[in-house]
């Protein structure tokens, strides 16, 4: 009769991740989905209880074009201190495809966490209070997320960045 192998309890045993790295590994297969080369971005959010309530990524509404098919709708954006940067507005951002998803079924999203690439820009941002989630994990820094910063901390969401660096995207 063969014998079993012995296990040696001092040999390193799986860590599970926490659930923050766990949505948060979500994020860049949800964002190969995005239609938007500039910015193929995902976003989870979750109940109180960990379940996934609903997942986003950058993308054109239902039915319209996708800049991967006939290019970027691009406007003119001046920032607080006069920069001019060019901003791509055919697509929804992950976080918002996300919350509409929830609308649209029915989902509350109350006390929810949402999970996403870099610190929401201040549109979705006014969203994420609106509808009640409480809080943002983000993976990295948005070059203007001064005010959602400032609005989340003035409405109560409590926001962690996991890499304090700022999030590259292309610019075109």
């Amino acid at each position: 009769m063969k014998e079993s192998p012995k296990i040696n309890n001092k040999q390193s045993r799986y860590i599970r991740p926490t659930w923050d790295e766990y949505f948060l590994s979500l994020l860049e297969p949800l964002g190969r989905r995005g239609t938007c080369d500039r910015g193929r971005s995902g976003a989870v959010i979750v109940s109180k209880a960990n379940t996934i309530l609903a997942t986003g990524y950058v993308g054109s509404p239902p039915g319209q074009p996708h800049c991967d098919e006939v290019g970027h709708m691009m406007v003119k954006v001046i920032d607080e201190e006069g920069n001019q940067s060019q901003h791509c507005v055919r697509t929804l951002h992950a976080e918002e495809n996300a919350i509409l998803q929830c609308a649209k079924d029915g989902v509350k999203l109350e006390g929810a966490t949402v999970y996403c690439k870099m610190v929401p820009c201040y549109n979705c941002s006014m969203r994420i209070v609106r509808v009640g989630i409480k809080r943002v994990v983000a993976q990295k820094r948005y070059h203007a997320d001064q005010l959602s910063v400032e609005l989340f901390k003035s409405a109560g969401v409590k926001i962690s960045i996991v890499d304090n660096t700022m999030e590259k995207y292309a610019r075109q």
